[in-house]
Parts: structure tokens; C-alpha cells; sequence
């Protein structure tokens, strides 16, 4: 049954040529996927080595949506002419490339798909970015991941010739610190955890729009659906260590609040306050508790709509202004009063307004930290608090204040913009209705 999508994929090819006609089919290929592959709580549509779960429907379904939405933001370089063509088949090859890592059930097939999405990324910020710097931060993405990434391979194999198979469904084997810490590193990267995030700001801020939207999207959702598949079969063992994980993402997500406010670009507010909200997943999952695994997936989708949302916001600016300075962006409510909303809605998604995903997330998150340990009470107030303060922070310095003197001529957003954030706050907000679909995990 998932063969069928990769063929889907592939047949998309020959739509190259035409910027409208790939964007519409994409936006249809994901339509189709989400209402036609709806999983239970048990693995289906089983095809030689893919499958699909809750979790693995739920990502993938994220992933098309991203996508097609990332191509929508891009419209730039279809005007332009940047290579529009490449620049559409790199997306083709993420879309494969994400749709075989979120359905692989064998560890190496995720090992070289979960690899393989870099290789896409790598070519976003190089070919499109903005600034000569894009160089060092698509070798800082590179290094970071990869640095991390040898130990799993080794891992893998380890596992292979002591069980025998490869399957998620079908390891188990007595685990030691060194397995256990070539198993999960990789992931706690990716997402990524405090103290290896450095590169995530770095490639934010240089890439073009479409690579800033599916890192934030997509791909810091790896490290976490990593975390997910990996635990399966170290649970027992990871439970005894999840006081280091969730005492450092806890603190980190407090420090990295901190951090935000002092920020004047505006990618790095949002990009730094990625890294915080993904500190609260990797302590979801740490637990190793239902509501920390459900609370963790819902959590990953809601910042991947409401992070992806406002990069785009970010950008809109940014082609108008050519700055993304909160020195400069100034006043924006007197010449964009309807995107000004816009900004508003995603900037209270952010710091978990109702009825957001943020929100649910956050909320069986919380729950089950205090369960594990009452004491964690006091750095979830400071993150929550903090979270609150930079979403403040990213609106009322961007949208109050004295209008830049400099800004002579600029329009307030065209039909194009507004369907593009409100593609993505529309499923952030109402996709709380059907949380019946999340629960059925585990």
C-alpha cells in the first residue's frame, strides 16, 4: 500500500516544468493521503519493508503539507527564475526521501532515508540562501548530524549481527551505556537537544524560506520520531537514564528562553524558540509514559505548523524590507493591519493559546513530568513563562513602534500570503477536534 504513494511521488516528475501545476498536485497528493490512509492503532498498509502506524500517518501527512506549502512561500523563485525546475525537483527528492524515512520498519532503511533528507536540505541553503555565510552553516548542519549519525550506523550493525533482524517489531537484546548512547545521540542532535543546537539557529538564518519551513517542519521531527522507534526496544534500559535527558532539555529550554529575548533577527527568535519547545518533547519522551509519548506527537505537529507559519510571516517581511532586524521592522500594523492579525493568531499559537495543538501538547506534556517527578514543576513554570515573554517579545517589537523611514513603498500582502499562513493556522487550531485519532497511539 505505500508503494503506491512513492509511485505517486514519481509520477510528479514530468510536472516540473510548471510551478502551478506541481504546487496544485502536491496540495492534492497530501489531500488524498490524509483522507485516504487514515492508520489505526496497529501497523498497516504493511509492503516489503514500509509500513504505517499512527505516528508514521501523522508525520507524513505533515510532511505533504509543509511541502506544498514551502513551494506556495517559494513563489519568488519561480518570478525570478532561480532555477525554479531544480529548485523543484529537490523538493521531490525531500518528499521521497521523508516519505521513506516516516515508513521504513527496518532500522537501516530509516538509517539511510534519515540521511538522505540532509542531502536536499544541503542543496536549499547552498543554492538559494541569502548570505556568503550559508556556506558555514550548511557545513555546520552537516558536521553536527553526521558527527552523531556514525555511532547509530555502528549501532545498527551491532544489533544485526547479535539479533539477526532489523525490524522495530522484532529487536529485543540486553542493552548497555555505549549501545544506548550510539542509539539515541543521533536523535537528541537532530531535534535538537541543548548544547549540540548551535547549528539550527545558524542554518535558520541562512536559508531561503523553503529550507528554513521544512527544518522547522520536518526535519527537527526526525530526531523525535527517532526517539519514538528506538525506545521500543530500550525502554527498559532509557527509563533508568531519563533524569539526565530531561533534567538538561529542561534547563536548556529555560536557558534558551533567556536567550530569545536578547535576540534582534528575527529568524533567531523563532529558530532559538524551536529549540525550547523541542526541549519539552525530548522530556515528553523521556518519560517513557503515555501521555509524555502522546503529549511529545502532538506537540511535534503543532510546532511544525506554528513554527513553519512564522518563518513564512518572517519572510513576507523580509521581502518588502530586505531586513529581518527588529531594529528596522518596525510599526508593521499601520501598512499590514490584516497580516498584522495573522502575526498575532501564530504568536499566541506559539506560547500554547487555546485551542492550539501547542496547547494539548503541552498540557500532557506537564502532566506527565510532574508524574515522573514534582520537582521539575519550577523550570516548566520558567520555560512556560518564558515562552510567553519571547512571543510578546517577537510581536510587539516587530508590529509597534515607529515605522521605519526608510520604507517609502510596500504593499500589505497579496491573497497568496494570506492562503499561505492560514494554510497553516487553520489545521494548527482545528486539527484538536479529531485528538481521538493521536490518542490511539500505543
Amino acid at each position: 500500500m505505500m508503494m503506491k504513494y512513492f509511485f505517486m511521488v514519481l509520477f510528479m516528475i514530468p510536472l516540473m516544468n510548471s510551478w502551478y501545476l506541481f504546487m496544485m498536485s502536491l496540495m492534492f497528493m497530501s489531500l488524498i493521503f490524509i483522507y485516504f490512509s487514515s492508520s489505526v492503532n496497529f501497523f498497516s498498509q504493511v509492503s516489503g519493508l514500509f509500513g504505517m502506524d499512527i505516528l508514521s500517518y501523522s508525520l507524513i501527512s505533515l510532511t505533504c503539507w509543509v511541502l506544498f506549502l514551502m513551494v506556495m512561500a517559494s513563489y519568488m523563485i519561480y518570478r525570478d527564475k532561480k532555477n525554479s525546475s531544480e529548485f523543484l525537483f529537490v523538493v521531490l527528492f525531500m518528499l521521497l526521501a521523508l516519505m521513506f524515512t516516516f515508513s521504513a520498519d527496518n532500522l537501516l532503511i530509516f538509517y539511510l532515508s534519515f540521511e538522505a533528507s540532509i542531502i536536499p536540505t544541503l542543496f536549499l541553503i547552498f543554492g538559494w540562501g541569502y548570505q556568503p555565510e550559508r556556506l558555514l552553516a550548511g557545513n555546520y548542519l552537516l558536521f553536527y548530524t553526521l558527527f552523531a549519525s556514525l555511532p547509530l550506523l555502528l549501532g545498527i550493525f551491532y544489533i544485526y549481527k547479535v539479533v539477526g533482524s532489523l525490524n522495530f517489531w522484532l529487536i529485543s537484546l540486553d542493552i548497555n551505556i555505549y549501545l544506548y548512547l550510539s542509539l539515541v545521540l543521533a536523535f537528541l542532535v537532530k531535534m535538537p537537544m541543548v548544547f549540540v543546537h548551535f547549528w539550527l539557529p545558524k542554518a535558520h538564518v541562512e536559508a531561503p524560506i523553503s529550507g528554513s519551513m521544512i527544518l522547522a517542519g520536518i526535519l527537527l521531527k526526525l530526531g523525535g520520531y527517532g526517539l519514538f522507534r528506538v525506545l521500543m526496544f530500550t525502554n527498559h534500559y532509557s527509563s533508568s537514564l531519563s533524569y539526565l535527558w530531561v533534567n538538561l532539555s529542561l534547563f536548556g529550554a529555560f536557558m534558551v528562553g533567556l536567550l530569545c529575548l536578547c535576540q534582534v533577527d528575527m529568524k533567531s527568535v523563532i529558530a532559538y524558540s524551536s529549540v525550547s519547545h523541542m526541549g519539552l518533547v525530548i522530556c515528553g519522551i523521556m518519560t517513557c509514559s503515555y501521555m509524555g509519548m502522546v503529549g511529545s506527537l502532538v506537540m511535534m505537529l503543532g510546532h511544525g505548523f506554528c513554527s513553519s507559519g512564522l518563518f513564512c510571516l518572517a519572510n513576507i517581511v523580509y521581502e518588502r524590507t530586505h531586513s529581518r532586524s527588529l531594529l528596522l521592522n518596525k510599526g508593521l500594523i499601520t501598512f499590514m493591519p490584516g497580516m498584522s492579525m495573522l502575526w498575532f493568531l501564530l504568536c499566541a499559537n506559539n506560547m500554547s493559546c487555546p485551542p492550539s495543538l501547542n496547547l494539548l501538547g503541552e498540557i500532557y506534556i506537564i502532566n506527565s513530568l510532574l508524574g515522573w517527578d514534582y520537582l521539575t514543576c519550577f523550570l516548566l513554570m520558567l520555560s512556560s513563562f518564558l515562552s510567553c515573554c519571547y512571543s510578546i517579545y517577537l510581536y510587539s517589537a516587530s508590529q509597534h513602534g515607529s515605522l521605519y523611514s526608510g520604507m517609502l513603498i510596500s504593499s500589505g500582502g497579496n491573497i497568496r500570503e494570506y492562503t499561505l499562513i492560514l494554510m497553516h493556522w487553520l489545521p494548527l487550531n482545528f486539527l484538536i477536534m479529531s485528538f481521538d485519532l493521536f490518542s490511539m497511539y500505543l
